[in-house]
């Protein structure tokens, strides 16, 4: 069976799509590479890759090879401007990712358009496909850093909690200054009796959708904040919250400032009790 290529068309068609593919990588890594310099990358790319067709190699494995290797890496160092070991294998890596990406969106929108005119729209949909889709990600992974697990210490018992990392909550204790955090009153309730909740003072909060309120303040005797590594927290501030937390799948919303070093609100000098 004989093909014919046309090689003007073929190099557009590369030079479009290791275009997107460069733009999106550069996207995934944050760079500040300008986008003249990706589309440099992208001709450089499409240029080898046409060369590679047409030279007169026997052996379509090696063709194979120059594809993966040569051609890709000269696309980014031209177009993203790598220089270390480290941040290229990165860039390798989301090339492939971003090419698996692009190509499954691509052949999906393509079952629905028979027209090949329409190559380069479909392109541009793809790339802000596989651009809303990485940024999706991104969102997933930046959640996850926000969440941890939290064992509650008070007379003897313990509790694990899910805790939820929250820049936003500021507040604290107005007589001694202290950051507060806030529990669910379930996981409370297995610490503490009804007994134990007599004499307890109230912290005055503000939030959205509630201009003004109170909420019970007890103390812990401490707690372990599960992270890359536990630390110790003696003798923390928490707020009882009225309502059900659990729904949003946590039952602490931890006070950022508790996490500073480790706080030991036992010395003012702010050491931490060791594990």
């Amino acid at each position: 069976m004989r093909y014919e290529l046309y090689i003007d068309v073929f190099f557009l068609v590369n030079v479009t799509m290791d275009c997107f593919l460069l733009a999106a990588v550069r996207k995934m890594l944050g760079s500040r590479v300008s986008y003249g310099r990706v589309f440099l990358g992208a001709l450089s790319g499409a240029f080898l890759t046409c060369l590679i067709v047409m030279l007169p190699i026997p052996y379509a494995s090696v063709k194979f090879i120059l594809f993966h290797s040569l051609t890709n890496a000269v696309m980014i160092k031209a177009g993203l401007g790598i220089k270390g070991k480290r941040e290229f294998l990165q860039a390798f890596i989301l090339l492939y990712i971003s090419g698996f990406l692009t190509g499954g969106v691509f052949q999906f929108l393509g079952q629905y358009v028979r027209v090949g005119s329409v190559f380069f729209v479909l392109a541009v949909i793809s790339y802000y496909i596989v651009s809303a889709i990485w940024n999706l990600i991104s969102y997933l992974a930046g959640q996850r850093e926000y969440r941890c697990q939290v064992v509650l210490l008070k007379g003897g018992k313990s509790r694990k909690v899910q805790a939820l990392i929250d820049t936003g909550n500021s507040l604290r204790d107005e007589i001694t200054g202290k950051p507060v955090s806030i529990i669910d009153k379930k996981a409370v309730m297995e610490l503490w009796g009804e007994d134990d909740m007599a004499g307890i003072r109230y912290i005055p909060y503000h939030s959205i959708g509630k201009a003004e309120g109170v909420m019970p303040l007890i103390t812990l005797d401490g707690m372990y904040v599960c992270r890359k590594e536990k630390e110790w927290i003696e003798r923390p501030l928490a707020a009882i919250c009225e309502e059900d937390m659990t729904a949003d799948r946590y039952e602490m919303i931890l006070n950022p400032d508790v996490l500073i070093g480790g706080v030991d609100y036992g010395n003012q000098s702010g050491s931490t009790t060791p594990i």
